[in-house]
């Protein structure tokens, strides 16, 4: 069967379901900023207990790790990622995410050849392309500067 670009055009569009565009956006807006004012409480408290800036980050960020990761476990990150689309990847929750899906996918092939081999499936290329890259910058930073 053999059909025009016009007609497979119509046809489509007589098919596809309207997109909630806004509200997909409301929903993207509310969950990220609600992970990162999370982020800004944590800082806030964890300052509040005597660590400096640079302790109170760090913290920050292993329990957003540790939060993301413990979520995507039971199951509830994907759930609220469906919802909320690219909300939930702020960088540290999205990262932490990616590192235990394919892991837990892959449990079932033992824990050397399926959790361990699978844990940086998406996050290898990610830390790959980003250490070489800043040893290019850094190169090129050391060589241009004199």
């Amino acid at each position: 069967m053999e059909i025009s670009n016009q007609e497979y055009s119509r046809l489509v569009q007589a098919r596809v379901k309207p997109s909630p565009l806004w509200r997909d956006v409301a929903w993207a807006f509310g969950v990220g900023g609600a992970i990162c004012a999370l982020g800004q409480a944590l800082l806030n408290w964890y300052q509040n207990l005597g660590l400096d800036q640079e302790q109170a980050g760090t913290a920050v960020s292993v329990t957003l790790v540790f939060a993301a990761a413990v979520l995507t476990g039971l199951g509830w990150f994907d759930k609220l990622a469906k919802r909320a689309g690219a909300g939930t990847l702020v960088p540290i929750t999205g990262f932490a995410n990616a590192m235990v899906s394919p892991a837990l996918e892959f449990k079932s092939e033992g824990f050397i050849t399926g959790t361990a081999a699978k844990l940086f499936v998406v996050a290898g290329p990610v830390l790959v392309y980003g250490i070489s890259a800043s040893i290019l910058y850094g190169l090129l930073l050391y060589f241009l500067s004199g």
